[in-house]
């Protein structure tokens, strides 16, 4: 889970051509933690953390239970991504 997560970061962060070097100093954070938790291979990460990471890329965590299918609006999100 925390690969997709980290992926998703990449991404967005990518997508807004921010380099890990200047969001990680936006963010008070090393380049190297960013880099951890885009690649999943954070040892841990905090919840807050992980918050400020998405809030400052404009994303959002969702929870749902597991299993369950994407929703139809999830499916149109993920088509309308570039």
């Amino acid at each position: 889970m925390l690969f997709a997560i980290g992926e998703e970061i990449r991404n967005g962060r990518k997508r807004r051509k921010i380099s890990q070097g200047a969001m990680a100093k936006d963010l008070g954070m090393s380049r190297a933690t960013i880099s951890q938790i885009e690649s999943g291979t954070v040892q841990d990460v905090g919840v807050r953390k992980l918050i400020r990471i998405l809030d400052y890329l404009g994303l959002e965590l969702r929870v749902r239970p597991t299993g369950r299918p994407p929703t139809l609006d999830e499916l149109r999100e993920e088509n309308d991504t570039p």
